[in-house]
């Protein structure tokens, strides 16, 4: 029989709980390298999750390492989609018509343009005809020859190397304020 000096899980009170596993979770968030001003807030998400299924939970100390390691995979989720949308409609407003200075606007197109070259073949048929000809994502599968639903797939990725692209050139993003 094995005595142990730590109470037994299930007879922890959540804040005995949350004080013993607060050097692991902070590991998580540096491991996920989440920005300090957000990783409170991940850590109240996953806290009130806690709460509501308290009674529900085997195991809380691995519910709650797992937990906070999957908010961290879904925070970097977010952003990266807010990176790539901002970079969706960035690339609509400049290949379309826009109310920007004539010079403006054509270098603007010229750095684009330039990213774009940067890319692989494929992406940058799928851009040119998504954005630059307008086609829909059906008919961008149809000349590519990619499936109709997995097309939408190819192009975020493709806008997502186009994002890198745009990081690596020193294009700096300001990411609006979470609006969920």
């Amino acid at each position: 029989m094995v005595i142990s000096d730590t109470p037994d899980v299930a007879e922890l009170s959540l804040e005995d709980l949350l004080d013993r596993m607060q050097p692991r979770l902070r590991r998580i968030l540096s491991r996920h390298r989440i920005p300090p001003q957000d990783a409170e807030d991940l850590l109240q998400e996953t806290f009130l999750i806690l709460v509501t299924k308290w009674g529900t939970i085997r195991n809380p100390e691995a519910w709650l390492l797992a937990t906070l390691s999957n908010r961290c995979i879904i925070y970097w989720r977010k952003v990266r989609g807010r990176i790539w949308d901002l970079v969706d409609s960035t690339l609509l407003e400049l290949l379309v018509e826009a109310e920007a200075p004539a010079q403006q606007l054509a270098e603007l197109r010229v750095d684009l343009e330039t990213l774009i070259s940067r890319l692989p073949d494929r992406c940058r048929s799928v851009l040119q005809l998504r954005y630059g000809l307008g086609f829909s994502t059906a008919e961008a599968a149809e000349r590519t020859g990619y499936c109709k639903s997995s097309i939408r797939k190819v192009t975020r990725r493709c806008l997502a190397a186009l994002s890198s692209e745009l990081l690596g050139s020193g294009f700096q993003v300001e990411l609006p304020a979470d609006e969920d």
